[in-house]
């Protein structure tokens, strides 16, 4: 699709921003051409050809952007005279309002299971509601049950095991999530009319140790694919300034890091793969149970559901942005393995260096994280639960050299995450989740945006006040910052990223 002169603002249909998660005409044009899935339910377009509204993510052909008029909702689209797309079927849209909670449930049961849910029970719980509900609101928005969903992702993931590994087939089994090896056959036959071992293309697959010496031996490796460019150094880099000792270590090629999933826990080392745009990842043995899990949580963590090529195409057009953007093509916005271990990080890392808060986090971790034994040397403890934080003393937090408040804003949030008041995982509604941090104490909106940026992974976060913004911009005003960000909407949280990675010094 070749790129149009973007609409200007319309008041009568987005009406002004009215939270940093609003967008006006400009960036809603830019998440239609993306087919951002992360923009889905926040807003439709309606085509002046057609009379047709659609969702961002529909298929169809981009439309011109002086054709096209937003709307926050289904329901402002029909007030003007537009259809619904017979073909995205907008009422199927994660809508805002009350009327579309159900929709709005359902999508957030789908992100879930996508992202790695897949046991119900814990599903339901997760999203505040009862099974039944959960049950109901999938039947009625896509018209399969969650178990259908969970069992379609489950063999997706035995279907690239069996191809890719020699692991045995009952491991293979257990390792996509099934409980039995008779479960895991009679789904395997209904789906893909064929048994299990009839998949396994035995010339091409690797073999059971994986090929690798040393500690990778015992492994088992998959591969995670990505859109090209991936900026794998740059990525490395900003995760390496922040690695909690013990927890994480980083070196040039490859990041590593200690796990715990439920019952289950481990480590996994990441790094480029023989394969084009991919990586591979080697995860230890007790961590296949729940591999599921683990290969969401790393996608998350390296953004590999990002598009750069649409995304660079708006920023690189700013002159304040371009020459950041030819420098590191493939840029991501790092994610986190963990909502809670990424907003301690960032209540640690308030007013203080990148170094300082990395020596408040490993002690965090020596003080309340659960030792583990790994072959490798240089990982030896468990992130600290938000559980054990809110269990501790606001004096024994205090003792790693926190201040008081600051000790106790951290146990108020391990306190709101280990309750599931707070919802930071990637999909979350950004609205809401910004709410709830900034009721906690000792978060304000620096804390909360760089949390949304980076535990839900929502794309337009962006953190106007930071000086390391302010300094790369060269101006002195956080105003100044946030009206030069409107050109870059919705991406600001790459566009954030860029300008860090260029000053070589940014928060966290």
């Amino acid at each position: 699709m070749d790129q149009q002169k973007a609409p200007a603002r319309s008041a009568r249909e987005l009406g002004s921003p009215a939270s940093p998660c609003a967008l006006d005409a400009r960036a809603a044009y830019a998440a239609i051409r993306a087919r951002d899935a992360r923009f889905d339910g926040r807003l439709f377009v309606g085509v002046v050809t057609t009379r047709i509204y659609c969702r961002p993510v529909c298929t169809a052909k981009t439309p011109r952007a002086e054709n096209c008029r937003f709307f926050a909702s289904a329901a402002a689209a029909e007030r003007e005279g537009f259809r619904p797309c017979l073909r995205c079927r907008p009422e199927l849209a994660p809508g805002l309002a009350r009327v579309d909670a159900l929709s709005r449930l359902a999508q957030r049961a789908v992100r879930r299971i996508e992202d790695g849910a897949s046991e119900i029970p814990a599903l339901a719980r997760a999203l505040g509601v009862s099974e039944r509900h959960v049950r109901r609101a999938l039947v009625a928005e896509l018209g399969v049950a969650p178990a259908e969903l969970v069992r379609t992702r489950r063999l997706l993931l035995a279907k690239q095991l069996l191809t890719d590994t020699r692991l045995p087939v009952v491991d293979v089994a257990f390792a996509s999530g099934f409980g039995s090896l008779r479960r895991f056959n009679a789904a395997f036959r209904e789906r893909y009319r064929l048994a299990p071992t009839g998949m396994r293309k035995s010339a091409a697959a690797k073999p059971a140790s994986n090929g690798d010496a040393g500690p990778l031996r015992d492994a088992l490796a998959i591969d995670l694919a990505y859109r090209a460019p991936l900026a794998w150094r740059p990525l490395l880099g900003f995760l390496a300034a922040r690695a909690t000792r013990g927890v994480e270590a980083v070196s040039e090629h490859c990041y590593a890091r200690t796990l715990e999933i439920g019952a289950h826990r481990g480590w996994l080392r990441v790094a480029p793969s023989p394969r084009a745009n991919t990586l591979r990842a080697y995860v230890s043995a007790p961590l296949t149970p729940v591999l599921l899990q683990v290969t969401a949580k790393l996608r998350a963590l390296f953004d590999l559901a990002a598009d750069p090529a649409r995304i660079e195409a708006q920023l690189g057009a700013d002159r304040a942005l371009r020459a950041h953007v030819a420098a590191q093509p493939g840029l991501r916005v790092p994610g986190a393995f963990d909502g809670f271990e990424l907003l301690a990080r960032a209540i640690l890392g308030q007013q203080v260096s990148v170094a300082a808060a990395t020596t408040f986090a490993t002690r965090l971790a020596e003080r309340f994280g659960a030792s583990i034994e790994t072959p490798l040397g240089e990982l030896t403890r468990l992130a600290p639960s938000a559980e054990r934080i809110a269990d501790a003393r606001v004096d024994a937090i205090a003792g790693i050299g926190l201040t008081r408040p600051r000790a106790e804003s951290l146990r108020a949030a391990a306190r709101a995450c280990a309750a599931g008041a707070l919802d930071l995982a990637p999909g979350a509604d950004p609205e809401t989740a910004r709410a709830a941090l900034l009721a906690l104490p000792g978060i304000g909106p620096w804390t909360a945006d760089y949390v949304l940026m980076r535990a839900l992974a929502w794309p337009d976060a962006f953190p106007h006040g930071d000086l390391a913004l302010r300094r790369a911009l060269g101006v002195d005003d956080a105003r100044e910052v946030l009206a030069r960000s409107e050109a870059w909407r919705p991406w600001r949280s790459y566009a954030a990223l860029h300008l860090w990675t260029a000053l070589a010094g940014s928060p966290q």
